[in-house]
């Protein structure tokens, strides 16, 4: 079940077109990636979604109908600008925003214990939010997000001012989320956790998608024949025996071991290669090459930007 969906979402500023025809579709208890170098157009769509601003043009769906002003009470929001007020005391502020969410003041109480705990944090809660460090700051603001239980959660950048143990946690908890039954959209520049947490992505650039899909799916189309191979024996006959059904692109030595990154050509294939390679040595591993999310990100868009210059500077 699609539990979100944006479809063919245009926004016009002055002058600049900000989304264009841009459309998402977010399954439900999943993590959607939305990527994109800054100024894509990814916080103008986070904004649209929360009902901030509308679009221009399309359509958004919630839940299998048209969404509505109230449906903003079941989506929990952390912004990449983080939003408390520096002169409050944590607890005090946590509940206050804890009830606007709509939770009764006891409930707020419970929960909010709840997490405090869960964070040890809860000495903090008579300190003033600009007695906090920009991380602790952070784990106040991901609390406050989540503690009404919203169906849809969106966190841009979720992991700034945090250290890697405290980044550890919170990718944790986001999993945790998730099997509750959250449905997440979730906007960072760190490939590394796109791979670790996301199930599909939606990559735009210029206010328009490259590349939507789920993740293996992606990494699989940008993939390009190429293989790992752990090699003992003599890697002249391996040379030789390959001949011109591979080439071989790196080779490093671990010991008595030769480690070969090689592509097969287009009529190649790895069954092919396993019986040449029988032949030349002993085969220790013999693993396929899929490129990460941060080369296929940079190899996209800069390929967008390559078309946009060859078209004279317009986009296609």
């Amino acid at each position: 079940m699609i539990l979100f969906q944006a479809e063919n979402i245009v926004k016009n500023f002055s002058n600049h077109r900000a989304l264009d025809h841009v459309t998402i579709r977010v399954p439900e208890n999943s993590i959607y990636g939305l990527l994109g170098p800054n100024g894509a157009g990814k916080t103008t769509l986070i904004r649209i979604i929360n009902q901030i601003t509308a679009p221009d043009e399309g359509t958004l769906t919630f839940m299998n109908r048209p969404m509505k002003r109230d449906d903003i009470y079941t989506i929990g929001y952390l912004p990449e600008e983080r939003g408390l007020y520096k002169k409050m005391k944590v607890g005090e502020q946590a509940l206050y925003l804890a009830q606007l969410k709509g939770l009764s003041r006891q409930e707020a109480m419970k929960k909010l214990k709840h997490w405090f705990e869960k964070f040890e944090i809860g000495s903090w809660w008579n300190k003033k939010v600009e007695e906090l460090s920009k991380g602790m700051q952070q784990k106040v603001q991901f609390i406050v997000t989540v503690i009404h239980e919203p169906k849809l959660l969106i966190f841009d950048e979720p992991f700034t001012g945090f250290d890697p143990i405290n980044t550890q946690q919170l990718k944790k908890e986001i999993l945790s989320l998730r099997k509750k039954g959250a449905t997440i959209i979730f906007s960072t520049h760190d490939m590394g956790s796109v791979e670790e947490l996301c199930d599909q992505i939606t990559l735009i650039n210029e206010s328009r998608t490259l590349l939507e899909g789920p993740i293996g799916e992606i990494r699989e189309k940008y993939s390009q024949n190429e293989y790992e191979l752990r090699f003992e024996g003599d890697v002249n006959l391996l040379t030789a025996t390959l001949n011109s059904r591979f080439s071989i692109l790196e080779h490093t030595k671990e010991e008595n071991v030769s480690i070969l990154r090689i592509k097969l050509n287009p009529k190649g294939s790895p069954n092919d290669a396993l019986r040449l390679l029988l032949d030349a040595g002993k085969i220790l591993s013999f693993n396929k090459i899929t490129p990460g999310m941060n080369e296929i990100f940079i190899r996209v868009v800069g390929d967008a930007e390559k078309q946009k210059e060859e078209s004279g500077g317009k986009t296609a």
